[in-house]
């Protein structure tokens, strides 16, 4: 049930088909065993709730403790229209909160989403807790305050020739599976879409999804709203279920206990908070009722909790999932098959990679500089980084930048894709002033770089983090196509190819990153540069940490790589570099102190005596 593959659709609808099975055998299987059906409803009615927050949580990576404030909110709405204003459409009024909410979730978004991590999950708490004053007091006359709101009507289908009640107990189930089915069927949708995608890319590395291109506020807030659309409609559908809508859903343990919910089950699942709503409500009712245990029925299914966070850490789903994935290792390792090639035991790649598919990126014939820095600097206080450097690279040219430890060239680099804003200067690239534009706008114009340090998507695949890369350069920066196929995008499945085979992973695609080897990540940390399809392509340090084996054939790749782009690179392997590059720039105390050819950089006294100590004038010798 685990639905965290990008764009895997694997049997179409399979998923759907076994949800429909089991919620049409539901009524009629869970009564032998003694369920009650308030207790059913109440399971569909979480399980909804949880599918928004897990989307919000378990895909996008956002704890957020404010669901309550969205869950009321919806709810009350919807309560209000049935009992005070006399609406007399409840699946009408249901969907009006559900927009109420989302539009409400949509507001707090723009104030949640203002700070990341643990001062967001603050924020929403904060709300949370302003959402139930505002319920209680000011608000009350409208929300009943502490009674709530009683007299909410059952829903009913009217069909012409007749009209189908859906009452209290079993008579309710089939609306609420229904409601609970459309739900799943739409978050199935989004998380294999390519907002799914993006999604799952700013759960794994934020900052990374907004250098290759992508608006992960605009993302975050997107993601925010979908929670807070599913919160509206369930605590709408609460109302129903109860018939009046209870003051206690502002509440924050309603927070909480959606959180316990979803971790139980299985986080990045939308099937784990249905599971975790059943453990605990039918925990609940088996404490309270068969065990008379009160109030400390809390107490015990709190050690539940804690037993079953250790032990199965990514939840039910995830702890079955583990087992499956174990009894196949074991099936393949019982099998005879031939040893795994290492890293170093493949063979070095030669043979030149197939041609690139057509670019979508406009390109602008240019006789003058492509990029042109005019007095760049920057500050960090009393610390000069880098100060007044002018520089310009002409389209086609491999140029190669050195220098010492604390010459400034990371920072330089960071500043000319726009990841912190220079102190003083102008950037121009294409002959646009870009100086004071974001890392996600400067990748969308074709301004693109690799890290020093490896920057992927950890838990994905080789084929997923080249897909995350190339989904910017084809959507742009934001783009709500959250119903559609991810390999219906038109050139996507070429594209991913190409890369993958430009910087030979084309035999480790669906291979975690956390199971490649060191050489292996570094060329994927290429490939996400490459997978935008730069006009200018930044290099950062690609040959750290690689063996010499790893060296050459990472060379080889570089060389291919270097067919018909502009690119600029910094490395601190001078031979490999020289041989890589048309032209060196060199940088000492954050300033430039000279360039020219690598023959030229090799003999330049000052160069030796700043940089290289002497140590390629004595190999010569």
């Amino acid at each position: 049930m685990n639905a965290n593959r990008l764009g895997r659709t694997g049997r179409p609808l399979v998923v759907e088909m076994i949800t429909l099975a089991a919620l049409v055998a539901v009524p009629f299987v869970l009564p032998l065993f003694g369920a009650a059906p308030n207790t059913v409803n109440r399971i569909l009615v979480w399980g909804l709730f949880g599918i928004g927050f897990d989307i919000l949580f378990g895909y996008t990576g956002l704890l957020s403790f404010g669901q309550s404030a969205l869950y009321g909110t919806g709810g009350m709405f919807s309560a209000y229209l049935l009992t005070q204003a006399g609406f007399p459409h409840v699946v009408t009024a249901l969907l009006l909160g559900m927009v109420v909410a989302a539009v409400v979730g949509y507001l707090v978004g723009l104030i949640a989403l203002r700070r990341t991590g643990i001062y967001f999950a603050m924020i929403t708490v904060a709300i949370a807790e302003v959402f139930f004053f505002l319920e209680f007091n000011p608000l009350s006359e409208f929300t009943g305050g502490e009674n709530g709101l009683p007299g909410i009507p059952f829903p009913s289908l009217h069909l012409g020739f007749a009209t189908i009640e859906f009452e209290s107990g079993w008579k309710l189930y089939p609306f609420l599976a229904f409601c609970f089915f459309v739900g799943i069927v739409i978050a199935l949708r989004i998380v294999r879409s390519p907002v799914g995608a993006i999604f799952r890319a700013i759960r794994e590395n934020p900052q990374r999804a907004a250098a290759v291109g992508h608006s992960i506020h605009a993302y975050k807030l997107c993601a925010f709203v979908i929670a807070a659309a599913y919160a509206g409609l369930a605590g709408g559908l609460l109302g129903v279920m109860q018939g009046f809508m209870p003051p206690d859903a502002f509440m924050f343990e309603t927070s909480g206990e959606l959180v316990i919910q979803t971790a139980i089950g299985g986080i990045g699942t939308l099937f784990g908070p249905l599971i975790g709503a059943a453990v605990w409500l039918f925990l609940q009712d088996f404490l309270q009722a068969t065990l008379n245990l009160g109030a400390s029925w809390k107490l015990v299914l709190g050690v539940v909790f804690v037993l079953l966070v250790c032990f199965l850490r990514r939840g039910i789903i995830g702890g079955v999932a583990d087992l499956a994935d174990l009894a196949r290792k074991r099936k393949r390792s019982a099998a005879p098959a031939a040893a795994p090639e290492s890293e170093g035991d493949r063979p070095l790649r030669s043979a030149a990679p197939r041609p690139a598919p057509p670019s979508t990126r406009k390109r602008t014939e240019r006789s003058g500089p492509l990029l042109k820095v005019t007095g760049l600097g920057k500050r960090y206080g009393g610390v000069v980084a880098n100060e007044n450097i002018d520089f310009s690279v002409n389209a086609g040219e491999l140029r190669g930048i050195i220098g010492p430890n604390g010459a400034g060239k990371s920072t330089f680099f960071k500043m000319l894709t726009c990841e912190v804003p220079p102190t003083s200067g102008r950037i121009e690239f294409e002959g646009r002033d870009i100086t004071g534009l974001s890392v996600t706008e400067a990748c969308q114009l074709g301004l693109t770089k690799s890290y020093q340090v490896n920057q992927l998507f950890n838990q994905l695949t080789a084929r997923e983090n080249i897909t995350i890369a190339a989904l910017a350069q084809k959507r742009g920066t934001f783009r709500l196509d959250m119903l559609r196929g991810l390999w219906n995008i038109p050139g996507l499945r070429e594209q991913v190819d190409h890369t993958l085979e430009l910087v030979n992973l084309t035999g480790r695609p669906d291979t975690p990153v956390s199971e490649l080897a060191y050489g292996e990540k570094r060329r994927l940390e290429v490939g996400l540069a490459l997978a935008a399809d730069p006009t200018l392509l930044l290099l950062d340090e690609p040959l750290a940490g690689m063996s010499p084996r790893e060296r050459v054939e990472t060379v080889q790749l570089l060389k291919s790589i270097a067919r018909g782009r502009t690119m600029i690179i910094i490395d601190h392997d001078m031979d490999s570099l020289f041989e890589l590059v048309e032209r060196v720039t060199v940088l000492q105390e954050g300033r430039i102190l000279t360039e020219g050819t690598p023959e030229e950089i090799k003999g330049n006294p000052q160069v030796q005596e700043a940089y290289i100590g002497g140590v390629h004038a004595e190999a010569g010798a």
